[in-house]
């Protein structure tokens, strides 16, 4: 894993439809187009995503760091779709990670749970240009993902892998922050709110309703 989507299983496997506004169509269509794209086989779930980005930066290097203060890519997901015991993962251009769980969701009393790990999990990160240099335009980055059914069976109440034919709630989410270039680095704008371009619309600005994320469901059969 490179990062590079330049893969053949990738090529074949169809591009998700642009993100939008976390809010919905009401508002202004993102700045800067992400989309995603998903594989599956007996081992791994994976995930690609491709964001396009001008000026990719990054800061954060620790696991399990509050990514959202950088620019990332996350990913919600729920096995069974009951809303509850659900996964979140998230990751910025330093390929760097923060995976954790939730029992429930954070307006129902759930508390994130960091010590939860992916262990086997494979990222990989691309940038199209050069991280953390102002004085250039970039193209954007990409971000390869494998996550092992193995640790996402733990909470998941169903088979991990799927079958045929089953379906997981899930949804993806990019956190944009709009920056300044101060001495010669970049830094987000003291009191801007981060932009959130989601992939399905929550209607309001929190990632934690499951009930309002997409699904997606598992095939054997090619996508015609």
């Amino acid at each position: 894993m490179d990062g590079r989507l330049d893969a053949a299983a990738w090529a074949a496997a169809p591009w998700s439809d642009p993100f939008i506004d976390i809010e919905g169509d009401a508002k202004p269509r993102p700045r800067f187009r992400t989309r995603m794209k998903m594989l599956w086989d007996d081992e791994f779930f994976y995930i690609a995503a491709e964001m396009e980005e001008p000026h990719v930066w990054a800061t954060l290097t620790r696991h399990d760091a509050v990514i959202f203060h950088d620019n990332d890519f996350e990913v919600f997901l729920d096995p069974n779709g009951d809303t509850l015991e659900y996964y979140e993962l998230e990751i910025n251009a330093l390929n760097t990670t923060w995976d954790l769980f939730l029992p429930k969701p954070y307006r129902f009393g759930g508390k994130a749970q960091n010590s939860w790990e992916i262990p086997g999990m494979r990222t990989a990160v691309h940038v199209d240009g050069t991280l953390n240099d102002p004085r250039d335009t970039d193209r954007g980055w990409s971000v390869e993902m494998a996550l092992p059914w193995k640790a996402l069976a733990q909470y998941a109440h169903r088979p991990a892998p799927p079958r045929d034919g089953d379906e997981w709630r899930i949804n993806f989410s990019r956190v944009e922050w709009e920056h300044q270039v101060v001495d010669g680095r970049y830094r987000k704008v003291a009191g801007k709110p981060e932009d959130n371009w989601v992939w399905s619309p929550q209607g309001v600005v929190n990632m934690h309703i499951p009930e309002k994320w997409g699904y997606v469901r598992f095939s054997n059969e090619p996508r015609q």
